[in-house]
């Protein structure tokens, strides 16, 4: 049970610490995304430590070549340079004499270390060819096999094997041996030298090197961080002007210090940023301009269209006594008055959503009854082009929704009219579907289409796919603009959707409770029989 639980409990720590290492890599992984000084000093960080590791294992490899190659030339020296004291001490010595031997081995130690040498200390090692005699002066490992058989060839052999310090302990070392021939007989002369100087050199080498390769990559890394930020941070601040300026406050500049490069870029952002101003001011300004004529043009002219629409009254109502052709003027003369009012009317509209002014007079209603409504208004017109007109009420059901009744049937009565305008004797489809959240109805008709990119422009104020189309509604061009301002004020969506000879489907989507936010549709924007 316990072993159970301590592996439970192993199991745990490994998770969180698989959890905080991934939740340390995906903040690394931001870091890296959205910071530039991040990414330059760690980039710097890394092909520095890379240079710095190649340059320090090149130079330790060389230093530490150097002092074992001077170790081994300082060694095969000494070798050469005892060569006669050996065989002067072992001259009267026989191989089976071992305390001669060692008398002579004594008397050659004694000899070469009072001479004094670069190789450094050493110790010696005396052996008999034939095996008469196999006496070493220290104990220790024994000298390589592979080496004695170079030397029994009669030349000098050096080789890095194990050799003991006088203190006993086996460290590295150098041996090195050369024969010896007397009148008594044949010996092998071996300098045992240990390496501890040497290799407290090396590892010295090594430890200068790697603190310095440290210090050096921090110091680098230190320096880019501070280089960066001197350009990263006015970079920044462009950004956040940058921000502040698309968010309206044009008054933003960047503070400008310096003659370099970085300040004429911000003389040129605040320069770029003052003619913005100034341009988008003056837009403003004529925007102001042409709404203000609009209205007072629009209200201005209601007053003599009004004493205008009085005399065209009279005289359309004694048209019969009047000449033929007197009385077709009476009767044009009072279709295009109902032109002019409804370009005024729509006008006005426009101006009042340009203001600010427009409102709605919300209430809780049947949708399906606006529709009906819409429909019911539209079916004179749709006499006239001699289409038909076919209303799906979806459900049955009643859908109660809040919104202004009024602007949303002349929405519905501008699509209807703008279908028909359309749809060249085929008939129109009115769909009407709700779910929990919104409420929509699609205005579908099988005419002439739009044309690619026309499903983004015919909302565009006095905007006309094809100007020499004859239409009986006598459009201002001002319809779908309007209605497109009807439905956002709602909070809603109306979108057009259309191909060349496919016909065109406009749908509006609104939400069933003033304020509500829309994420779908109850109907599709595309008819299905077009996206099967």
């Amino acid at each position: 049970m316990t072993g159970r639980r301590a592996l439970d409990a192993a199991r745990v720590a490994l998770a969180l610490a698989g959890r905080w290492i991934a939740g340390q890599g995906r903040r690394l992984g931001r870091t890296w995304r959205r910071s530039l000084q991040f990414r330059v000093a760690a980039t710097t960080v890394v092909v520095t430590g890379l240079i710095v590791l190649l340059i320090g294992l090149f130079l330790i490899d060389q230093i530490s070549t150097g002092i074992l190659k001077a170790k081994r030339s300082a060694a095969v020296t000494q070798a050469n340079a005892g060569l006669v004291p050996a065989r002067r001490a072992l001259n009267g010595v026989a191989p089976g004499d071992l305390a001669g031997v060692r008398q002579a081995v004594d008397q050659l130690t004694t000899e070469l270390t009072s001479t004094g040498n670069n190789a450094g200390l050493f110790t010696i090692a005396v052996r008999s060819p034939d095996a008469t005699v196999d006496h070493e002066l220290a104990s220790g490992p024994a000298i390589p096999a592979d080496l004695r058989a170079v030397v029994k060839t009669n030349a000098i052999a050096v080789q890095y094997a194990p050799v003991l310090e006088p203190n006993g302990k086996a460290v590295a070392g150098l041996i090195v041996g050369e024969p010896v021939t007397t009148k008594a007989g044949s010996f092998e002369l071996y300098y045992r030298f240990p390496l501890t100087a040497e290799q407290q050199t090396i590892d010295l080498v090594q430890q200068t090197a790697s603190i310095a390769g440290i210090a050096l990559v921090l110091l680098v890394a230190v320096i880019a961080v501070i280089v960066t930020r001197q350009v990263v941070r006015p970079v920044r601040v462009a950004a956040q002007t940058a921000e502040r300026l698309a968010a309206g406050d044009l008054s933003q500049r960047i503070e400008v210090s310096g003659e370099d490069d970085i300040a004429l870029l911000a003389m040129s952002f605040n320069d770029m940023a003052t003619s913005l101003q100034q341009q988008i001011q003056r837009l403003e300004q004529l925007s102001r301009l042409q709404q203000r004529f609009t209205s007072d043009v629009s209200h201005e002219l209601r007053t003599p269209l009004t004493t205008v629409r009085m005399a065209a009254e009279l005289l359309h109502g004694s048209r019969d006594t009047f000449a033929p052709e007197l009385g077709r003027s009476a009767e044009l003369l009072t279709r295009e008055l109902d032109r002019f009012e409804n370009l005024l009317a729509d006008l006005l509209e426009i101006s009042r959503y340009d203001a600010g002014a427009a409102h709605l007079e919300v209430e809780r209603v049947d949708f399906a009854g606006i529709v009906e409504r819409a429909v019911s208004a539209s079916e004179s017109l749709a006499q006239r082009h001699g289409t038909e007109l076919h209303a799906d009420p979806g459900s049955g059901e009643a859908v109660l929704v809040e919104v202004d009744s009024r602007r949303v049937e002349r929405i519905l009565r501008n699509l209807i009219a703008n279908a028909l305008d359309h749809a060249e004797g085929k008939p129109v489809e009115i769909r009407v579907a709700a779910n929990e959240h919104a409420v929509a109805v699609a205005v579908r008709d099988h005419g002439i289409g739009l044309r690619p990119g026309e499903a983004g422009l015919v909302f565009n104020r006095f905007w006309r796919g094809d100007p020499s189309r004859s239409r009986l509604t006598g459009g201002t061009g001002l319809g779908l603009a309007i209605s497109l301002e009807d439905a956002r004020l709602h909070g809603g969506w109306l979108q057009a959707w259309g191909e060349r000879g496919q016909g065109a489907n406009f749908r509006l989507t609104l939400p069933r409770d003033l304020g509500g936010t829309l994420d779908s549709s109850p109907l599709p924007l595309i008819p299905s029989e077009v996206d099967a």
